[in-house]
This record gives C-alpha cells, sequence and structure tokens, in this order.
C-alpha cells in the first residue's frame, strides 16, 4: 500500500500549491490514499468548510487536524 502524506498547508496559497501539484503527486506516486494536514488552511487558524473542500477536490482522501483545531 502507497500512502502519500502532505503537510502542513498552510492559508490559499497552500491550497492552491496542494490543487496545481496534486495531479503530478498522484502520477508520479500512484498512491493508495492521500493524507492531508488541514489544521492551518483557513488563513493558518484552523479549517473552514470551504477549505476542507477544496483539499478534497485536490484530491485528498482525509484531513488531518492538530490543536489549531
Amino acid at each position: 500500500m502507497r500512502i502519500l502524506c502532505l503537510g502542513d498547508v498552510v492559508g490559499t496559497i497552500g491550497v492552491e500549491a496542494l490543487r496545481r501539484h496534486m495531479p503530478a503527486l498522484k502520477k508520479r506516486y500512484s498512491p493508495d490514499i492521500i493524507i492531508v494536514n488541514g489544521e492551518n488552511a483557513a488563513h493558518g487558524k484552523g479549517l473552514s468548510m470551504q477549505c476542507a473542500d477544496e483539499i478534497f477536490a485536490a484530491g485528498a482522501d482525509c484531513i488531518t487536524m492538530g490543536n489549531h483545531t
């Protein structure tokens, strides 16, 4: 099983970078599951529904959180 773990996605720039680079990462590594740390995706202060939707749309299967949640 191949697991691709990405993070820490921080702010709009991080979400955009994830969206831009995810297709190449998926092609290169052929992961079975993609885990993204999104605890700072909403301007470095947690995770909003919009950011979560964008991370999932980029190809994440799972979003992990941390102490900023």
